[in-house]
């Protein structure tokens, strides 16, 4: 009859193996850090939800977009959602 201790043997081994498979695969990701009040240029094949401005109200888009190439994404003190709800925006025909 085998003791304790060897029974324990296998399930320690495997728990640590798969302790140091969880540590290895975490890992293997990489994050790049973008300062926060940096725009950042759109990349190829880049989709997602958006926001968007609709009477004065802003909504999240019911399906996924395609963001063009070469785009930018800026923070929200850069833009001025007020330019966008007046009727005679500066420049505009």
């Amino acid at each position: 009859m085998p003791n304790r201790r060897s029974r324990l043997k296998p399930i320690a081994f495997r728990g640590l193996m798969l302790l140091l498979a969880s540590a290895l695969a975490c890992g293997c990701g990489r994050t790049v850090l973008v300062p926060e009040d940096a725009p950042i240029r759109i990349g190829p094949g880049t989709t997602g939800k958006a926001y968007l401005l609709i009477d004065g109200e802003w909504t999240i888009s019911a399906e996924k977009i395609v963001y063009p190439e070469g785009w930018y994404a800026v923070p929200p003190r850069f833009v001025h959602p007020e330019d966008f709800l007046s009727k005679e925006r500066p420049g505009a025909p």
